[in-house]
């Protein structure tokens, strides 16, 4: 994996200090290091008839190293973080590749193995941060996905402050993006699948993302956030979002949480786009029961970063977005969590969302839906203490795209190392 010379830069002269000075620094002592074995196995069912492939099957072994240093000593602070990724095929073959846990080779199968190394360079001065390098990014404008074998990173920078109580200040500028089956660094693209209406004219590809944004917490129960962004050449957006947590008495509450996105084109495509979703989540002791409602609106659907990155919709499940042009959505959902009747570490959760009024063109509207259903358990003492089972299975049926049944197992175990 390619490295930015700055972040390299960074790295050598936090490296280089003297032995003296990094034993008695903050850089040792804050350190935080962790591998996480990660055996996955993946198979989707194509159900529709004619089907150019009726299944993706494969199954391989992962493991994450992430290794965060503290910062050295004095009024600004320098540091490092990594993340090692190994990928090894246990199973795949016989037209079943394409499930994106493995790196595809030239004859339309996987790679036996992968590896991967991301390195980002840190500076600190009091309570801002900036990062270079190559990382993975969380928030409203841009979100790594981490549901395969190793993680999407991206290369840039990431500066984030939190100088003022309750205030997040966070802006970026990223590249390039390494996708969770590539081996190696690509420039960057927009999602244009389904039946958004979105059409590019040019070059679909570009080397410059940028967001600036951040959140505030109004009150000790009301967080409200705003993100600016903009994939240069392809995309503008303004998002917002707005979440509410009202307790109800014991062990009650109830989270009300408000999506709106604008999306224009910035030159090469025909983005235009309005996002609304909001959902409701009342939680009773172990139980949560959601209810959730997602609107596009505009010439187009949903604008987001490709290849998988999570874009941050309401509706954004297992396998659909449900962010086509003109698409209203519904979701109802149930959690349980097993602690509160004495079984501390397993989870259920089951959801089901559908979608209508999907601009088909001539061909009249589009309908979907699409059932989840996930159950994990987590080891919390003993030998196998973080070791980690979980099984998500999915069924999507639809009159304008791929019916599927869709089944993970994941099986996870986490060690500290420091």
């Amino acid at each position: 994996m390619r490295k930015t010379s700055l972040a390299l830069a960074i790295a050598a002269g936090t490296l280089g200090l003297s032995l003296s000075q990094v034993a008695n620094a903050e850089f040792i002592k804050d350190s935080k290091a962790s591998l996480e074995a990660r055996n996955f196995y993946f198979n989707r069912d194509f159900r529709q008839d004619g089907a150019s492939q009726s299944k993706r099957e494969e199954w391989a072994q992962g493991f994450i190293l992430r290794m965060d240093s503290g910062y050295t000593e004095g009024t600004v602070g320098f540091g490092i973080d990594t993340i090692g990724m190994l990928g090894f095929k246990l199973d795949s073959g016989g037209g079943t590749a394409g499930s994106d846990l493995l790196v595809p080779d030239r004859s339309g199968g996987s790679q036996d193995y992968s590896s991967d190394l991301a390195v980002a360079g840190k500076v600190k001065l009091s309570k801002t941060t900036l990062r270079v390098g190559s990382m993975q990014f969380k928030n409203m404008a841009i979100a790594s996905s981490d549901s395969r074998l190793t993680p999407q990173v991206f290369k840039g920078g990431q500066l984030l402050s939190q100088e003022i109580e309750g205030l997040t200040l966070d802006g970026g500028y990223i590249t390039e993006v390494n996708n969770r089956n590539s081996s190696d660094f690509e420039d960057l693209s927009m999602t244009t699948g389904g039946r958004r209406g979105i059409t590019v004219t040019g070059d679909k590809t570009t080397d410059s993302f940028q967001f600036l944004g951040g959140n505030y917490k109004v009150t000790k129960d009301l967080t409200a956030a705003y993100y600016y962004s903009n994939l240069e050449d392809l995309y503008k957006q303004n998002s917002f979002n707005l979440v509410h947590v009202l307790p109800l008495g014991e062990a009650q509450s109830l989270k009300a949480d408000l999506r709106y996105a604008r999306s224009t084109d910035d030159g090469r495509s025909n983005v235009d786009n309005k996002a609304l979703g909001a959902m409701l989540i009342y939680g009773l002791a172990g139980h949560s029961v959601g209810l959730g409602y997602q609107k596009m609106s505009g010439d187009t659907g949903f604008a987001y970063l490709a290849t998988s990155t999570d874009p941050f919709l309401v509706n954004y499940v297992q396998i659909s977005d449900f962010a086509n042009k003109d698409e209203t959505s519904w979701q109802a959902r149930y959690d349980f969590n097993f602690g509160s009747v004495g079984i501390p570490g397993l989870t259920f959760m089951t959801r089901y969302l559908t979608g209508d009024n999907v601009d088909l063109g001539a061909a009249g509207d589009g309908k979907e839906w699409e059932r989840d259903t996930e159950l994990m358990y987590v080891f919390q003492e003993g030998a196998l203490k973080n070791l980690g089972v979980r099984w998500r299975n999915a069924m999507v049926r639809s009159n304008f795209t791929n019916d599927l049944d869709e089944n993970r197992l994941i099986v996870s175990y986490t060690l500290p190392l420091f």
